[in-house]
């Protein structure tokens, strides 16, 4: 089965997500504005959900056409193939959003996608009443100009949860932006990675899980698991696919430090679940006391600032004390995300390279300093 795929994905990691479906075997990969499409079977529904490292869901894309009245909406919803993928017992919400268009009520879209669904289903199914008490199969919607999206969720929580941060310190950085910072570093198996304020540690876990291949989700389950329509054979093989390409046999080595002892705390417990305790070590230190323990490092961090824990004095003092720590040196290179349009003054120079990122709804640069 040919399916058609949509990833929504936070701005800025188009083209890594992209990159990584390439890589994991997708086809026709395509990059939009906050999101990629790929083509695939159930297989590779399976080994996105569980590989992939940035994006934040995976949905199939059961249909698009433009709508201006709820009459097309409502035809344009009938005329896609739902029973495809919901059984006669099966349950399916329905959810989403409306941006620049002409049907702007998001409650009256809502009920009529889920009207147009229910008559396709009862002339397909020949029945009149949905109990909807099987497997969940999330619905979800998009209007933008006029154009509406319609897609199934295959993935539950979104893939950022990992399993294995059940806890965390105030204003964690995301596990995909994390792993983000951590491709756009080009970290790789023979790196020593530095975060001298790691809080609960998921720049470091990320990175460490990036390059051992341990893929993100081979430990958590997904609402598409329990759908008839996937035998799950399909699922068990791209697990044993993942942990078959695990590789702990590497040079890499992290160091994490803090001055919150609760955070470092919440690090090692979570480093521990994500499998890569061995590969990290923890400790309490401020950064003015920042010493590297190998010739040749890369340092990725996510500082205190402004909009998240810090006062903007304390956050401008911060960043010219990591200026005076992260010293141009032949074998170093520096990546820090941050929002401040300031911070390079303060910093003390000019990133060798910046790109634009968002951490949740804050809009960051993260600049890059290897040169």
């Amino acid at each position: 089965m040919n399916i058609r795929f949509v990833i929504p994905c936070l701005l800025g990691l188009e083209s890594i997500i992209a990159n990584e479906m390439k890589i994991l075997g997708a086809e026709d990969v395509v990059s939009e504005n906050g999101r990629v499409l790929f083509s695939g079977d159930e297989t590779m529904l399976a080994r996105a959900n569980i590989c992939s490292r940035f994006s934040e869901r995976i949905q199939i894309l059961v249909g698009e056409f433009y709508a201006r009245s709820f009459e097309e909406l409502f035809q344009g919803t009938k005329a896609l193939p739902w029973e495809d993928w919901i059984g006669a017992y099966d349950a399916f919400p329905v959810k989403g959003y409306s941006l620049n268009s002409t049907l702007f009520s998001v409650s009256d879209c809502q009920s009529i996608i889920k009207k147009a669904v229910v008559e396709r289903m009862k002339s397909k199914y020949g029945i009149s009443w949905f109990d909807e008490t099987g497997p969940v199969h999330q619905i979800q919607f998009s209007i933008m100009k006029d154009k509406v999206s319609l897609l199934l969720d295959t993935t539950g929580a979104g893939l950022h949860k990992r399993g294995y941060r059940p806890q965390a310190n105030a204003a964690p950085i995301k596990e995909t932006l994390a792993a983000a910072l951590c491709d756009l570093a080009r970290l790789r198996p023979y790196h020593t990675l530095y975060d001298p304020m790691c809080g609960s540690g998921t720049i470091l876990i990320e990175g460490a899980m990036m390059v051992h291949n341990i893929a993100p989700g081979v430990n958590r389950y997904f609402s598409a698991e329990r759908w008839d329509v996937i035998d799950e054979k399909v699922w068990a093989d791209e697990r044993n696919r993942a942990r078959d390409l695990v590789n702990y046999d590497t040079d890499f080595i992290a160091y994490g430090s803090d001055i919150d002892e609760d955070a470092l705390e919440i690090a090692k417990i979570n480093a521990k679940r994500a499998g890569v305790e061995r590969k990290i070590k923890f400790e309490k230190a401020d950064i003015r006391n920042f010493e590297p323990k190998s010739e040749k490092g890369t340092v990725i961090c996510n500082p205190p600032y402004g909009e998240r824990l810090l006062d903007i004095e304390e956050a401008q003092k911060l960043y010219k004390i990591m200026g005076e720590k992260f010293i141009r040196k032949h074998g170093w290179a520096y990546y820090v995300i941050s929002p401040s349009e300031e911070f390079e003054k303060e910093f003390g120079r000019k990133a060798d390279k910046r790109r634009k990122l968002y951490n949740g709804m804050i809009k960051c640069q993260l600049f890059m300093y290897f040169k």
